[in-house]
């Protein structure tokens, strides 16, 4: 039964670390980005979406982390193409985003899911160093 669970995706995982992401992008338009600094905001908050996923997945009983995470990427880039084609209009009255420029939306889910790729086996590797712990602290007893 262990077996299975570890090795089976968590969807709800996945929904809601790739809605983590959005914290990024909503603070661009809302102009939270904008007053708070766009040039310090912008690269503090993909370094703390990417370290939490990283800990959520690495230190959490997660199977197939990088998997998982690419899939988080690809989740991400799918929602923002949803938020930005909802909330540009209401926000800037003209729709901007992916949809306003389709030729972005392949390299959108490509950069993302790479950026998962890259989270996924960072916390693949925090799942092997737990493991060598655990399996030392077992000998020392």
């Amino acid at each position: 039964m262990e077996h299975t669970r570890k090795s089976s995706l968590q969807w709800p995982l996945i929904f809601g670390l790739g809605a983590l992401g959005l914290i990024h992008p909503l603070t661009h338009m809302t102009g939270v980005a904008e007053a708070l600094g766009v040039q310090a905001v912008a690269p503090v908050l993909i370094l703390a979406i990417a370290l939490a996923w990283i800990l959520i997945v690495g230190l959490g009983n997660v199977g197939r982390p990088v998997l998982t995470l690419v899939l988080a990427g690809v989740t991400y880039a799918v929602y923002l193409v949803v938020i930005s084609a909802l909330l540009t209009p209401i926000l800037t009255g003209e729709l901007q985003g992916p949809l306003a420029m389709p030729f972005v939306l392949i390299p959108l889910v490509l950069t993302n899911a790479f950026y998962g790729l890259v989270a996924g086996l960072l916390a693949w590797g925090v799942q092997g160093l737990r493991r060598v712990r655990t399996g030392q602290a077992g000998e020392a007893r």
